[in-house]
């Protein structure tokens, strides 16, 4: 019998705030291990909580941009269990009340949209990190570093909308981008910033009850979940062809040698002995706060994309890379605003992305070398077929470790355009005359050949001459001789 996933995926995106959720320690990722920590945030008697103002907007941020509808009243809970990495023995965070509810993230799956809908997005603080030896093998005992004990997360917990691991590779890419669009978070899953659980099911296709389901921890990157949850689906799916149940229980994936292990018995919500927060007031977020986040709120990347579609007459895959990074969609309609949308799109996502690649350059490096109205004036020379595509690229590469416009940068290397008729006319002749043979079966309708001769123009001119103008004067001479013969 054939079996379908159910997938729900519960996604911890670690905000870019200065300090911690609840105490004024610093968030920074790196510091010596457990420096950044005070009363607050070890759980010491009588430290009392503050919440983080920053942390909260950015929630009400991520919660406009994804459609989500804002409580005006929420609460913080407690969420108890024992896990050595958590101070407190209970974790701060929300329950029945979330700050965030609803919602849907559209996702591109090849040349379709499909918006994947959200139950929640709720504000908390993160655990700390353990170093354990089965792992890293150079210690005896494990360590812990409460570094990140506190440090504001969001979690978003999705409906079970997902059938197959692919689809959620492409949510969490596409969520990883919306919270750097928006500048909440880095994103980064090797640096803990961007984590995932993954709930998991089978049953028939077209059976409406989930059948019991297992939840996968240790995703850390979103090759791994993809993998991760394959791996599970496959397992559940032998156990249940086989005669077998499948037991609701936590399994850690090990992505460097593929392999699940149970990690415990699932708990229940009600194992978490959940209550309100006796520290922490109602979370209060009025409509001017509202108002005044939506108002702050960026064109949101799909709808940039989109709009490159119809403004610039982009492909839908042009514009979804151009808008992969809010930095580099800026970067590229500085240039498109003046210059061809079309030739813009194609320098941007070949040359400059090339140089990003090849240097290690972010976008900010890039750009302050070549500035969007200096690739643009270049651009336009392209336009005017006043370069040659070959010499613009060149011009390019000067222009990313020299300073100086394009006739600065052709005089400081001693190269001359000959794009002129009276530059160009004697090489067409000559090249003409030297080539009988081609120029014959021009003339008899091989037009193809025409390739061929502007091919030898070039050579003459030392690559210095403009195609387009090369083939236009070739086209003129060869049908003057055409008449004359």
């Amino acid at each position: 019998m054939a079996y379908e996933a159910v997938i729900g995926l519960e996604c911890h995106i670690q905000l870019n705030t200065r300090s911690k959720m609840f105490c004024g320690c610093p968030a920074e990722f790196g510091a010596a291990a457990n420096s950044n920590v005070c009363p607050v945030c070890l759980g010491l008697p009588g430290a009392l909580p503050v919440t983080n103002r920053a942390a909260v907007d950015a929630a009400v941020r991520l919660g406009l941009a994804l459609g989500s509808a804002i409580r005006g009243e929420s609460v913080f809970a407690r969420k108890h269990y024992f896990y050595p990495d958590m101070p407190k023995n209970y974790q701060i965070t929300q329950y029945d009340r979330p700050l965030c509810e609803g919602g849907a993230l559209p996702v591109r799956l090849g040349e379709t949209r499909r918006g994947f809908d959200l139950i929640r997005v709720h504000a908390e603080e993160d655990t700390g990190k353990s170093f354990h030896p089965e792992r890293h093998g150079d210690r005896q005992v494990s360590r812990v570093d409460f570094n990140r004990a506190g440090v504001p997360l969001l979690e978003l917990v999705t409906q079970p909308d997902f059938r197959e691991p692919a689809e959620c590779a492409a949510f969490l890419t596409t969520l990883r981008r919306l919270v750097r669009w928006l500048g909440i978070s880095d994103g980064d899953m090797e640096k803990g910033q961007l984590r995932c659980d993954a709930n998991v099911s089978i049953r028939p296709p077209g059976q409406p009850a989930f059948g019991t389901k297992t939840e996968l921890k240790n995703l850390n990157s979103i090759k791994g979940v993809e993998k991760g949850l394959a791996a599970e689906i496959a397992r559940q799916t032998r156990v249940v062809t086989g005669g077998g149940t499948i037991e609701q229980a936590t399994l850690l994936y090990d992505a460097d040698h593929d392999k699940l292990a149970i990690m415990r018995t699932k708990e229940h919500a009600h194992d978490y002995r959940y209550f309100p927060e006796p520290d922490l007031p109602l979370l209060r977020v009025d409509q001017a706060w509202v108002a005044a986040a939506r108002a702050d709120l960026p064109e949101l990347p799909w709808d940039r994309a989109a709009r490159f579609v119809a403004r610039y007459g982009l492909p839908d895959y042009d514009a979804g890379l151009l808008c992969d990074q809010r930095e580099l969609a800026d970067y590229y309609e500085a240039v498109a605003a003046r210059t061809d949308g079309k030739l813009a799109s194609n320098w941007v996502m070949t040359e400059v992305l090339r140089v990003l690649k090849e240097r290690g350059w972010s976008l900010a490096d890039c750009s302050a070398r070549v500035p969007a109205a200096r690739l643009a004036d270049l651009l336009e020379r392209v336009l005017a077929r006043a370069l040659p595509g070959p010499l613009a690229k060149q011009v390019f590469a000067w222009m990313v470790d020299e300073p100086g416009d394009v006739d600065a940068l052709l005089a400081r290397h001693a190269v001359s355009v000959r794009s002129s008729d009276a530059d160009l006319i004697p090489l067409v002749q000559a090249a003409l005359d030297e080539h009988p043979g081609p120029v014959a079966q021009y003339l008899a309708g091989k037009t193809a050949t025409l390739g061929f001769l502007v091919g030898q123009v070039m050579k003459k001119s030392g690559g210095q001459a403009v195609p387009q103008a090369v083939k236009e004067l070739l086209e003129a001479e060869l049908k003057k001789r055409a008449s004359a013969g």
